[in-house]
């Protein structure tokens, strides 16, 4: 006779985009990139099914930054000549997949608002699909950036010890507050000297926006400077396929337990 197995036991049902991680940063070149492919392949790696979506409309790299030349992209699915899934790539190299945007072209970025709400909608059901989807912005606070977040179930803000890249994570976190006050805002310092340093350049953030905003954003961890950064993105490969180890992949993977909790 056949055992029965354990019964299943349904888990809690999901808003739609709670599962949606968009990473933003008030500056270009402060590492963002480099973390959204990173924590794709970290999260992966603990057995999640991963979607990294390249938001960036203007400047998008992700394909740049992985070697990659996509067949499809984003600017079909704006242009309405393949619908969002058909745009999917797997990237079996890190166990995920792939949306990749469509490099230099500047115009993406002018999309009108209707149409990106569309996406954003479109973004949502295909999430569905996945485990964490992670949503790489471009840098800035224009309405196309900002108009991303209002799906997402959290906003990792990416900023440096640079005075102009808190300024601009400060700016990005004072919209996106007001807009959506709810959204769970987190930071990641990245290229820290050290992760003490890094702490100290987030509580310099903290204070301004416990000042100004009465928000405590929390500190979701610090990335510390690594030389093995350059050398994978010059390389354009993942830093968790050759350098697994490294003090930057420790730290990802830090952030990546945060995440799972």
């Amino acid at each position: 006779m056949q055992v029965p197995g354990p019964k299943q036991v349904p888990g809690p049902k999901r808003g739609k985009g709670q599962n949606i991680i968009a990473v933003a940063s008030g500056k270009g070149g402060v590492g963002k990139t480099f973390l959204t492919i990173t924590l794709s392949m970290a999260l992966s790696a603990k057995g999640c099914k991963v979607l990294l979506f390249d938001g960036d409309l203007g400047l998008a790299n992700l394909d740049i930054q992985l070697g990659l030349m996509p067949k499809h992209d984003l600017g079909s699915v704006i242009a309405g000549r393949l619908t969002l899934n058909q745009a999917v790539i797997p990237f079996p190299a890190g166990g995920f997949d792939i949306i990749a945007g469509r490099s230099g072209s500047g115009g993406m970025a002018n999309i009108p608002t209707s149409r990106l709400q569309m996406l954003n909608e479109d973004l949502a059901l295909l999430a569905q699909a996945y485990d964490h989807v992670i949503l790489d912005l471009g840098a800035g606070v224009e309405r196309t950036v900002r108009q991303f977040t209002h799906n997402v179930g959290r906003c990792l803000v990416v900023a440096t010890d640079e005075p102009t890249s808190l300024t601009d994570a400060y700016a990005f976190i004072k919209l996106t507050h007001m807009e959506r006050p709810n959204l769970n805002i987190c930071v990641v310092i990245n290229a820290a000297n050290s992760t003490r340093e890094g702490e100290r350049t987030y509580n310099t953030l903290l204070k301004a926006c416990e000042g100004f905003l009465k928000i405590s954003p929390p500190l979701l961890g610090v990335v510390r400077r690594d030389p093995k950064v350059r050398e994978i993105i010059k390389a354009q490969v993942p830093l968790l396929t050759r350098y697994p180890n490294t003090e930057a992949a420790k730290d990802v993977k830090s952030i990546v337990q945060k995440l799972l909790k």
